[in-house]
């Protein structure tokens, strides 16, 4: 059985958005174990109306935090408490704070001070700042397409006729061949790559992934349309993906054409 370490996840109740709740689970689920799951806000508030349906499905506590203040943020600081005092309890191996809000930039650093694993959930439009202060940074744009994708699952396993009709008629996610990066994300690559590879010159996509991952926390196959690193650099015309076998398990090798 799989020993996952346990993850702390600590939910911005004013910058975070309730319909994506499973999407994020899932995600904080590839890295760790979602044990602590706690979301901040004024519950007495009707902006918090839409997560009170869903907090029990998901196994949430919800923690008061009145607003004493107009236009203050009290939300910021009970999160920012609550992580500190789970920090020195010693009871977790990592966190994953969902927020867009550059508040909790200085969270992150502190929790990477201490050597433990941390991760963000939040929009593109998240400050550079906090996302750099995480591991592993994913933008809810992306999970957003996900739950878009399941819900169009869900409608045609419940319909199988319609099904049909949609499969014929809606028009797919075209792949876009030969992709082209940005000239940022292309110098991240080729850092990344660079960092990555054998004698031979041929990197492992795995490696190579986490490589990225450590220049620039969001890179994210799905910010390109793709689900895998594997199909990414296939559709780059200057890279090509090696097959490689071992003990019946496809480990892609990728090399520079």
């Amino acid at each position: 059985m799989e020993n996952k370490f346990n993850i702390s996840v600590l939910i911005d109740g004013d910058n975070a958005q309730p319909k994506l709740i499973k999407e994020i689970i899932d995600e904080v689920s590839k890295y760790g174990k979602a044990t602590i799951r706690r979301i901040y806000g004024d519950w007495t508030s009707q902006q918090m109306n839409s997560w009170k349906a869903i907090i029990n499905q998901h196994s949430i506590t919800p923690i008061q935090k009145f607003s004493y203040t107009t236009g203050k943020n009290s939300t910021d600081g009970a999160l920012i408490i609550d992580a500190m005092d789970i920090l020195h309890g010693k009871n977790t191996e990592g966190f994953c704070i969902v927020s867009s809000d550059s508040d909790y930039t200085g969270l992150a650093k502190r929790i990477r001070e201490e050597g433990l694993f941390v991760m963000g959930i939040g929009e593109k439009k998240t400050p550079t700042a906090f996302v750099k202060s995480c591991e592993v940074f994913t933008f809810t744009e992306n999970l957003k397409e996900e739950a878009e994708e399941n819900e169009e699952n869900d409608e045609k396993t419940t319909s199988a006729s319609k099904t049909i009709k949609k499969t014929t008629t809606k028009k797919t996610k075209e792949v876009t061949p030969n992709l082209r990066l940005s000239k940022d994300d292309w110098k991240t690559v080729m850092k990344a790559f660079d960092i990555s590879t054998d004698e031979e010159e041929k990197a492992h996509i795995s490696t190579l992934g986490l490589n990225l991952r450590k220049i620039d926390p969001s890179f994210d196959p799905r910010s390109y349309g793709f689900k895998s690193l594997t199909k990414l650099f296939a559709n780059i015309e200057k890279f090509e993906v090696i097959k490689n076998e071992v003990n019946g398990l496809n480990h892609p090798l990728l090399k520079m054409k």
